[in-house]
């Protein structure tokens, strides 16, 4: 028990630290006022527990880097933990003969708990601590071509967690201490085994006075340190702890993975599209750089950072951070910032070099989306700068004039040519049961047609209602978007809810080959008023097996390897569904270490198929490193679901002499029905 002086120390340390924290807390969160929007606080208690339940799994962290996830799980719930030991010992300090449940299992269960979480901190810190400085673990670096603060560069993210891992080792280290010093002066504890060790081992010859000023000096160790770094937390990595779990909270309802919110583009007093400085992003963004962990997972799973170029989400969110470290007084006050994230939170060539394939988004352990806020530049590149490079203009001049990014002049239709049987439009069978999306892809590009022809031919066979619209159908401006043109996709995707509205679509079904269409209709329209009910042609496939609608006389018997396309299995899920219809075409699934919601991107996303990749360190392509991945499960056929995958994969094996075939599913599950597809 702690003396009056003592007690009274202890009250005058805790209003001051108090104090401190107050204000240090309230400049982060003023900092991350000056955004735009709010955070989300509707349906509170649903968003409480989905704070509650990423803190508690830690964001999912164990699916990657296992053993660290492991050392990192026995941290975490430690420290959590102590924030009970920690009131305990303030309460046992300050107030005379109060013991927690002492002579109670209760009391014998939290000794226990605290004792045994303590031991798994100090080693999990250790880990962390010999893996960043001793080992120098590469995962933790950021390579030289990447944009990174001066500060960043010279060794700010070794420094922080240093500090951090220090704080951690002398607080836990020094409750433990305390604990060890209590035994010695009462007795060995079973209930406090590594305490007892310590105390057997190290403080048995010590007096009684020493063993008293031991637990006197390592209690107001651990507890003073606790109150000295609290209102040091905005300014560190260690934030993440709380700032995780409400960066979940707070997000907003997303129809799927990586959803862009439309532009108010009829606000005549909105002055900035985009974000061309920290307070043009969302509220959620900034938060996202008190969030971040710095740990790079996401940039170790990025197409762009993978093949050497100068993109890495996690160096976006570090130097977003570094950049409010340095100026959050000054911001939190509502000085002005008019300096742009592209002069010291990423490259130009980053920000074009992004695929959107969603997986920053996907893997992080505390709910960044470093994807979006590159959207979000380039919508002020597009739309407030007019930079943007040179082959876009041909992509958005073909969708603006000629309703496609090819600017292809000819009819829509003529994929079905080749095909045994007439291909209804709308006017032809206004009483369809599925619309078939064509897009521009099955509509222009070989490859894609070949894939559409399949489609049709599984509903042909398995006697299901469907049309086209023909002519009358228009891209759906994905493209436009990814690329910052808000404009254009807005004017696009008006035109198809009006054209699609007036066929009765959004009382029927619509049916796809491209997930691009299949997200831009069914997820991304929803907000201009368009609501339908969407499926990819793999999912109606499997339905279709499912039901026995869909016979399949033969068997593909290939060896074949599926790769998920980023907008068909991360951004919307659909996983199992691309599976079940290769297996019931008897192919032989060969999976790639990338796959499902982990799948590697083609290359092709975030309107990258229109224009040139940028260039890497590595002089790898997206689509190689890809395609090397595939080719080496041995499989004979590389099955695809996107019509831009099967281009780039395509484009890879032509590259590598044709060793594989590539095939979309629609094509094998034909093949399996032995059905005359028609000439390709």
């Amino acid at each position: 028990m702690l003396s009056s002086f003592e007690r009274i120390m202890f009250l005058l340390v805790v209003a001051i630290c108090l104090t401190a924290v107050a204000n240090t807390f309230t400049l982060m969160a003023r900092v991350i006022g000056r955004g735009q929007g709010t955070l989300y606080l509707d349906e509170l208690p649903r968003r409480v527990m989905t704070g509650i339940a990423a803190l508690f799994t830690q964001g999912r962290i164990i699916r990657h880097r296992k053993i660290t996830s492991l050392f990192h799980y026995g941290v975490a719930f430690g420290f959590i933990f102590f924030g009970l030991v920690n009131a305990v010992d303030i309460l046992e300090g300050l107030i005379p003969g109060f013991r927690f449940f002492e002579g109670n299992i209760i009391g014998d269960l939290f000794r226990l708990a605290a004792d045994l979480f303590a031991a798994a901190v100090i080693i999990g810190v250790a880990y962390f601590l010999l893996r960043r400085f001793a080992a120098q673990d590469p995962a933790l670096k950021i390579r030289e071509n990447v944009k990174l603060m001066e500060r960043v560069r010279e060794g700010g993210i070794a420094v922080d967690s240093l500090i951090v891992g220090l704080f951690i080792l002398m607080h836990v280290g020094s409750r433990l201490l305390a604990a060890s010093f209590a035994v010695a002066q009462h007795g060995a504890d079973a209930w406090q085994p590594v305490a007892s060790f310590i105390a057997g081992s190290f403080l048995g010859n010590l007096s009684p006075d020493a063993l008293n000023f031991g637990w006197h000096l390592f209690w107001w160790l651990a507890i003073g340190l606790i109150l000295i770094f609290l209102p040091y937390f905005p300014y560190t990595k260690h934030a993440h702890l709380f700032m995780g779990p409400l960066n979940f909270m707070t997000s907003p309802e997303r129809t799927y993975l990586g959803q862009m919110f439309k532009l108010d583009l009829d606000d005549e007093t909105i002055e900035q599209f985009g974000a061309n400085d920290l307070d043009d992003l969302p509220q959620k963004h900034i938060l996202d750089a008190f969030a971040c962990i710095m740990c790079n997972r996401c940039q170790e799973v990025c197409p762009a950072y993978n093949t050497g170029k100068e993109l890495s989400p996690s160096a976006l969110e570090i130097n977003k951070r570094y950049y409010i470290r340095e100026n959050m007084p000054a911001l939190a006050a509502g000085a002005a910032n008019g300096t742009p994230l592209l002069d010291y939170a990423i490259s130009k060539s980053a920000v074009w070099a992004c695929t959107a394939c969603g997986h920053c988004i996907e893997i992080c352990p505390v709910g960044n989306v470093p994807m979006l806020d590159i959207m979000e530049i380039r919508r002020d590149q597009v739309m407030m700068q007019s930079e943007f490079p040179e082959q876009l203009k041909g992509a958005f001049v073909g969708m603006e004039r000629m309703g496609n990014p090819w600017q292809a002049q000819g009819s829509r239709m003529e994929w079905a040519e080749p095909l045994p049987f007439d291909v209804p439009t709308v006017e032809e069978n206004p009483g369809y049961e599925y619309l078939l999306w064509v897009g521009c892809a099955g509509a222009f590009n070989p490859d894609a047609q070949k894939t559409v022809r399949a489609v049709a031919t599984i509903l042909h066979e398995a006697d299901i209602s469907f049309a086209v619209l023909g002519d009358d159908e228009t891209c759906t401006g994905d493209s436009a978007r990814r690329a910052g043109n808000e404009p254009l996709y807005q004017a696009m995707a008006e035109a198809n809810i009006e054209t699609l509205n007036a066929v009765g679509a959004n009382e029927r079904r619509i049916v796809t080959s491209c997930p691009h269409c299949f997200t831009t209709i069914g997820k991304e329209y929803g907000e201009l008023g368009g609501h339908y009910t969407v499926f990819h042609h793999t999912q109606l496939i499997a339905d279709l097996v499912g039901r026995g609608k869909l016979r399949l006389n033969g068997q593909v018997l290939e060896k074949a390897t599926f790769h998920d396309p980023c907008y068909l299995g991360r951004h919307n899920g659909v996983i199992v569904e691309p599976r079940a219809a290769l297996a019931a075409a008897g192919v032989t699934l060969m999976e790639m270490p990338r796959s499902g919601k982990d799948s590697f991107c083609c290359g092709a996303g975030g309107a990258q198929y229109w224009k040139e990749e940028e260039h890497g360190l590595t002089g790898e392509t997206v689509n190689a490193n890809r395609f090397r991945e595939a080719q080496a499960t041995g499989a004979a056929v590389l099955a695809v679901g996107c019509p831009f995958c099967n281009t780039m994969m395509s484009d890879a094996n032509r590259e590598q002499g044709d060793p594989m075939q590539v095939r979309d599913v629609a094509e094998l599950v034909v093949e399996a029905m032995r059905v005359p597809l028609a000439a390709n």
